[in-house]
């Protein structure tokens, strides 16, 4: 696409202008079909899944690397909750100036400089194609808990990764992930309205476990609150952090929206209130019904109920479980391929990536990333993979709070549909939050973040530095000058 600026520059700190963006968005030929509503479902979608489904009973149990934090679960959500909240609003103002796909990657691209920009999308292709990963594993955890309470017990080679004893490959996970991809080149519009129905009967679920299981709280499992005191619950607070954001994948979804100055801000911070209202509940629910011990963390609320004699309640919850769950590997697929696209579109990536369908499908990008989700889900543990795209993301919001800061004070006059309060201490708060809970992640969780980060420094010198449509001697730029 030919750009229009002429704030071009050979430097890697140059910063693409709004008005560009703009544009682009405009005449992106992506399909726009998606209302508040939807765009909310998408964000609560992403944000509620395998993190209450799967990483609450993990977290409250703990495992081989991690003691339990018990019922102080319901802390490490809070911690985790107000770090995304501080966020959530420095998302939301730039949403509102900046309808784009590209999300975390756009903003940074415009206050911060290129270099920047490129480090946080390169980022984000890692961390949105491992959450797609570690839900497709989540829910084939269910799936093999529901299938065991029929007497159905799949092999260990297939169901397990080799990090257990038995495992080879996940194969439930992978076919998950291929699925999910599937639904997603359908079109925005067929996934904007099975997300919509999906999100609508995941909230009665939660609705549903919530107000049943308070019948069977038994109080003596909050005894000990916290029995493992508050050092496991912040590094709690590092690994759920994964259940409370989403609307960042949301976010890349703007282009795509019929008024995304207007719906996005509030679509962001809707599904952010909504979603750990129902955090709160059913992590107190979880840990009332059964002591921390015993529940299981690759299913706890199906344990939960299978131990209060309900193992009907127990498969029904399995099954829509899995229905649930899906709305969050949809949104974050959906992340990484518009993430992917603007990238290709900037030139930062070779243009063959942006090209889209007639449905307005960037097809190639959501196929390569549905099938790298479907190698990390069958390959890897899933905590490894959770820290892994809580270290990602974590990074990308303290990216964000910094832009914002910066642009509010550099462009004071652009327009904006939403401005965060409290203005500079809500952005240094999730700031703060965030550089707090990265310093919880283990240190193989750094090591794999900074080798992924060192192989995109080298492809962005090799190549997108060079063929960026901000350089004015990029080939693509020549090209345009020629025509």
């Amino acid at each position: 696409m030919p750009h229009t600026s002429n704030t071009t520059s050979h430097s890697i700190w140059r910063r693409k202008p709004v008005s560009d963006m703009t544009e682009e968005a405009a005449s992106s030929g992506l399909h726009k079909s998606l209302g508040l509503w939807q765009l909310t479902a998408i964000g609560v979608g992403g944000i509620i899944g395998v993190g209450i489904f799967s990483l609450a009973g993990l977290v409250a149990h703990g495992d081989a690397a991690n003691p339990g934090v018990g019922p102080a679960v319901l802390i490490s959500f809070l911690i985790a909750g107000l770090a995304s909240a501080a966020a959530a609003l420095s998302y939301a103002e730039f949403a509102g100036m900046i309808p784009r796909a590209g999300s975390a990657y756009s903003y940074g691209y415009v206050a911060l400089g290129e270099v920047v920009g490129w480090f946080i999308g390169w980022d984000l292709l890692l961390e949105y194609v491992a959450i797609v990963a570690v839900v497709a594993i989540g829910i084939s955890g269910y799936l093999d808990a529901f299938l065991s309470g029929f007497g159905v017990h799949l092999p260990l080679s297939l169901t397990e990764t080799a990090d257990v004893p038995g495992g080879v490959v996940n194969v439930p996970a992978i076919v998950i992930c291929l699925l999910v991809t599937f639904l997603l080149s359908r079109g925005t519009q067929t996934f904007g309205r099975f997300e919509l129905v999906a999100v609508a009967i995941k909230i009665a679920l939660i609705l549903g476990i919530v107000g049943l299981g308070v019948f069977y709280i038994n109080t003596e499992n909050y005894n000990p609150f916290m029995p493992s005191g508050f050092g496991p619950v912040f590094t709690g607070a590092a690994t759920v952090f994964f259940a409370v954001f989403g609307y960042d994948a949301m976010s890349t979804a703007a282009e795509e929206a019929k008024d995304g100055r207007k719906h996005m801000p509030k679509a962001i911070i809707l599904s952010l209130i909504i979603a750990m209202l129902l955090y709160v509940a059913a992590t107190l629910v979880l840990t009332g019904m059964q002591n921390y011990t015993d529940i299981d963390p690759k299913a706890g609320f199906a344990s939960a109920f299978s131990s209060v004699g309900l193992p009907v309640v127990a498969a029904i919850i399995s099954v829509f479980a899995v229905l649930s769950i899906l709305t969050v590997m949809l949104t974050f697929l959906l992340g990484a391929t518009r993430v992917w696209f603007s990238m290709s579109r900037d030139g930062l990536l070779p243009g063959w990536f942006s090209k889209v369908d007639r449905r307005g499908v960037p097809q190639r990008v959501t196929w390569i990333a549905g099938l790298a989700s479907a190698f990390f889900a069958g390959i890897f543990p899933i905590r490894a993979v959770a820290d892994l795209t809580n270290i990602g993301i974590l990074a990308a919001f303290v990216v964000v709070c910094v832009a914002v800061i910066v642009f509010r004070y550099t462009k004071p006059d652009a327009p904006r549909t939403f401005r965060l309060p409290l203005m500079p201490v809500v952005p240094i708060i999730g700031v703060g939050f965030s550089l707090f809970l990265i310093s919880q992640l283990h240190w193989e969780t750094w090591l794999r973040f900074a080798v992924w980060l060192v192989i995109g420094l080298i492809i962005y010198f090799a190549y997108g530095r060079r063929h960026s449509l901000m350089n004015p001697d990029s080939p693509r730029r020549r090209a345009d000058k020629k025509a």
